[in-house]
């Protein structure tokens, strides 16, 4: 094995066993064999291995399955090695191993900092994130360490540093290394962290980008303290929605469930967040145990994104979970209508589901295979998972070995589970 060869598997999962099927094989008993792959250059198998027969006290042995992979230079490897040793108690061999790799920045000298501060060792991890604070994944975790060290102030000021007084950045490929935005945002949290509300908010508020990975850090400070006039304020003015958002799980949170209705239905009138605004409030009427004023709001939202496959998978899952796929399909059917009777297979596979809940599997299955595209290598992990799911793991293996390169993962599954382990490991590698 070598290292280039261990980073394609962790990256692609191709060619090799993926993390979900060595967890099938070891929920089945297939002890045996993830071992064996263990001792055969199989990553995601020798950290399972090692992860199991650690946990059962044969940590020599587990260390053992690791060191070939460990040798070959690769961080995953010694990352999780190290990982290992810290849960046995090892936390000082754990860092001697993390050492050398965190010379080269990034993800090995953020884990590295993390440990040495969960051990005893925090003004050296201080001190070495400190200098690569242009990088944001650093600087996020040198903030997360210096709680409670006294070195909040040095650490803001080096933030501070990096928010120009005019420029902002306008997209996440403005600026190389940490930008305006971040810097300030990780500043607000040391504001926050002292206590200083006040001055974490109104630094908030000069951000350019607001909202990041559908959160926005205003919203979710003015929730924590409580501040819930204010965020209905903010709200008003985030034309994302996330304050509002963040504004409806606050309400509801407090038990105020028809104050949260209200502001969905808000958001279900804006236009940059509408359909997000409208699925969210059908999610809490479902919660709630108003599945058909869920189903009515969604039908409603589905009308208007006329064909949005995301708004169709939503509408789709909605009518299911409240037992009433007759909904779901006669708009499925409306839709397919207005476009003169095709549809591509892309949505079409939605209604599988709902036809089996309504007429059954064997039903679902024949329209499937009298579509145009039913034949296909794309279709086959639908067909074959209205099989599976109705028992018949045979046929549907059938169905996947008619396009088995394309669909290997979904077929070696389901070889697993009829105990063909070979011919699973076999097809995956």
């Amino acid at each position: 094995m070598d290292a280039a060869d261990l980073d394609r598997q962790a990256r692609t999962w191709s060619g090799c066993i993926p993390p979900l099927l060595v967890s099938r094989l070891l929920e089945l008993g297939h002890h045996d064999e993830v071992e064996s792959q263990a001792r055969c250059g199989e990553w995601f198998c020798a950290r399972a291995w090692a992860q199991l027969i650690g946990d059962q006290g044969r940590q020599t042995q587990a260390l053992e399955v690791l060191a070939p992979y460990v040798a070959t230079g690769w961080w995953p490897a010694a990352r999780h090695q190290a990982e290992l040793l810290e849960s046995w108690g090892r936390a000082e061999e754990a860092i001697t191993l993390s050492r050398p790799y965190a010379s080269t920045g990034g993800s090995p000298l953020e884990f590295f900092a993390r440990l040495l501060a969960r051990h005893g060792h925090t003004d050296e991890a201080v001190t070495r994130l400190s200098a690569g604070i242009e990088d944001p994944l650093l600087a996020a975790a040198l903030v997360d360490i210096a709680g409670g060290t006294g070195r909040d102030e040095d650490i803001a000021a080096l933030l501070a540093a990096r928010i120009p007084a005019q420029h902002r950045c306008d997209s996440p490929w403005c600026c190389r290394g940490l930008d305006p935005d971040d810097a300030i945002g990780l500043l607000a949290t040391i504001r926050e962290r002292q206590g200083r509300i006040d001055e974490a908010m109104a630094l908030l508020h000069t951000r350019h980008i607001t909202s990041v990975n559908n959160r926005d850090q205003l919203a979710d400070l003015l929730a924590r303290h409580d501040r819930i006039e204010e965020l209905r304020a903010y709200a008003v003015t985030d034309r994302h929605g996330y304050a509002g958002q963040r504004l409806a799980e606050a309400l509801e949170e407090r038990g105020d469930v028809e104050g949260a209705i209200a502001v969905y239905r808000q958001l279900g009138d804006s236009q940059d967040f509408r359909g997000h605004g409208t699925v969210r409030l059908a999610e809490l009427l479902a919660r709630r145990g108003r599945g058909s004023e869920a189903v009515d709001v969604m039908r409603a939202l589905a009308e208007v994104y006329n064909g949005d496959d995301w708004i169709l998978h939503a509408w789709s899952t909605l009518c299911l979970d409240q037992d009433r796929p007759e909904d779901g399909l006669a708009h499925l059917d409306a839709l397919a209508a207005a476009r003169g009777g095709e549809e591509g297979w892309d949505l079409y596979w939605i209604r599988l589901p709902l036809i089996a809940a309504r007429d059954g599997v064997d039903e679902a299955i024949a329209r499937a295979r009298s579509h145009p595209e039913g034949a296909t290598s794309y279709a086959a992990p639908h067909i074959a998972e209205l099989l599976a799911g109705a028992g018949r793991i045979e046929e549907a293996v059938v169905v996947l070995e008619q396009h088995a390169s394309a669909n290997s993962n979904d077929l070696a599954g389901h070889l697993i589970d009829l105990g063909r382990v070979n011919d699973a490991v076999a097809l995956l590698q």
